[in-house]
């Protein structure tokens, strides 16, 4: 690691959260005449990978800066009076919690403009696209950057109109259905979020998040803290989403573009389980006590249905879409997220946060896969693709194949892959849950997650026979093309941390454990 000074720090984190605002409002600008290539649309296409590009870097630079020696310190803080009638302050940090969000959301959103500028979306305006996607990088990285519970709730709300526009202008059939549905069901859950987070700012005296962190909820009631967690829980658990609150999701992933689908599993689910982590569990600890087993009975629900409606989609003769049912699997997936906070230990929240970043490579490598496959066959169908004898992608496109074999069995945790360790800490976790709760519901709620461990196998399983096996290609049928060197760059550093995060976990518990465990703690660790 290297040294950098705070007012360093300082400036990198700033820049990490206002840099794709910026160059946003740059996209929609007429290119500069040197700059524009062979089209205003290439040219606009490249600033959007410049930006996230130059926003990556300054994420891994602030990595290398930041103390690994003390990640439950909150480093690279601003703290700026924005409302003072409201004590509203521009309030930013992170700490071993936030900072492998903030990489995560910097590398995906990266990859989605690289892959873009080869691929360019199909719809309006690239204009509008990048600064679109732009929009949303900011709403997400600022979302893991305050500490300010106002702020937080602005940054929570800023991807909704991107993420809106980037399905219903840019999406798919029934795109626009998807996207209200998504707009509707999101703002509905954070209004009754925006009361529960006033409801603590009122009460407390304070929205700062690190002073109501350490006061651990002492200066609030039980009735206070049981009445916010479950407004809060409500809006969080929409954008998670937990069942019964996700029905929105598998629409909004079958109608989004690639990208879309990219951004939306790999980084705006992650917003509602951080929220848990970082505003429900250390400033109202009594309410999160009294919710837990309901919390952790609705985890383990979302486990086995998302499951088993992935193995109807697989069935052969259902008719199910590929994109579709990825999109039931992130519910079984963030199922074992909310599962590990459930615990209310630092095993489970540990696991928790690291099947998060799990899920955000792994499925966010899948819908990449899903899509390109969508577009050499003009469908993403299962039974359209697999056919009488099977897509065959290992004998006609052999690297797509492998790749999608390979996501598959990251998918449904096969140790020494990233997928395993989150999905066994929080099962683990729930074999010795936190004082004060019921242990044998909780060993109930284990053995219901490890059989949807199996059901999670099964379904991938399926799906790779179906897509990947079969009979070559029957002389004088199309070839399909197999992975291009864009998606080469695009997919390779997805896979290459998938392998990393699998072998070396230490990496990143080594960063989350003591600022966890600090959390938990109410500060005092």
């Amino acid at each position: 690691m290297i040294d950098i000074s705070e007012s360093v720090m300082q400036f990198l984190l700033a820049f990490i959260v206002v840099g794709p605002l910026i160059g946003a409002a740059a996209a929609l600008l007429p290119a500069p005449p040197g700059l524009k290539g062979k089209s205003p649309d290439q040219a606009v296409l490249r600033h959007g990978v410049t930006v996230t590009g130059v926003v990556l870097a300054a994420a891994i630079v602030l990595t290398l800066g930041f103390d690994h020696d003390q990640p439950s310190k909150m480093q690279a803080t601003t703290d700026i009076s924005w409302i003072p009638a409201l004590d509203v302050r521009i309030h930013l940090g992170v700490d071993g919690i936030s900072l492998p969000l903030l990489v995560l959301t910097a590398l995906l959103t990266f990859l989605c403009a690289l892959y873009s500028y080869f691929k360019q979306p199909a719809g309006p305006s690239p204009k509008a696209f990048v600064a679109l996607l732009l929009v949303l990088e900011c709403g997400t990285l600022a979302t893991f950057a305050v500490l300010d519970l106002l702020l937080f709730f602005l940054a929570f709300e800023t991807v909704l109109i991107p993420m809106y526009f980037l399905i219903a202008r840019w999406g798919g059939e029934q795109r626009r259905a998807a996207a209200w549905r998504f707009v509707l069901y999101t703002v509905l859950g954070s209004v009754v979020m925006l009361l529960g987070l006033l409801l603590i700012g009122l009460k407390a005296g304070t929205f700062d998040m690190l002073a109501l962190a350490t006061d651990n909820g002492r200066g609030l009631s039980t009735s206070v803290q049981v009445i916010a967690v479950l407004a809060i829980g409500i809006g969080l658990a929409v954008k998670t989403p937990m069942w019964p609150l996700h029905s929105w999701l598998p629409d909004a992933h079958t109608a989004a573009p690639t990208v879309g689908s990219v951004l939306l599993a790999g980084v705006l689910l992650k917003m509602g389980t951080y929220g848990f982590v970082r505003i429900a569990l250390p400033i109202a600890p009594d309410g999160m006590q009294i919710f837990a087993p309901y919390l952790a009975a609705f985890a383990v629900t979302g486990i086995i249905y998302g499951s088993l409606a992935c193995l109807a989609l697989a069935r052969p003769g259902s008719k199910g879409d590929l994109k579709r049912l990825i999109a039931y699997s992130s519910v079984g997936h963030m199922g074992f997220v909310l599962l590990g906070i459930a615990t209310l230990t630092p095993t489970g929240v540990n696991g928790a946060l690291f099947a998060n970043i799990a899920h955000g490579l792994i499925t966010g490598l899948l819908f990449f896969l899903v899509g390109a496959i969508k577009d050499r066959y003009g469908t993403a169908d299962l039974d359209a693709l697999a056919g009488a004898t099977g897509a065959a992608l290992y004998g006609r496109a052999p690297r797509l194949g492998a790749l999608l074999a390979f996501a598959a069995v990251a998918s449904l945790g096969l140790p020494g892959l990233a997928g395993f360790w989150g999905e066994m800490l929080a099962l683990f976790a729930a074999f010795d849950p936190a004082e004060g709760l019921s242990r044998p519901a909780y060993l109930t709620f284990m053995v219901i997650g490890g059989l949807g461990t199996l059901l999670t196998a099964a379904y991938l399983l399926v799906v790779v026979r179906r897509v990947c096996m079969g009979a070559t290609r029957p002389a004088g049928e199309a070839a399909i093309a197999d992975v291009q060197g864009y998606e080469f760059a695009a997919w390779t550093p997805l896979v290459a941390l998938t392998v990393l995060a699998g072998l070396w976990p230490a990496v990143l518990l080594g960063l989350t454990d003591p600022a966890v465990q600090k959390l938990l703690a109410g500060g005092k660790a």
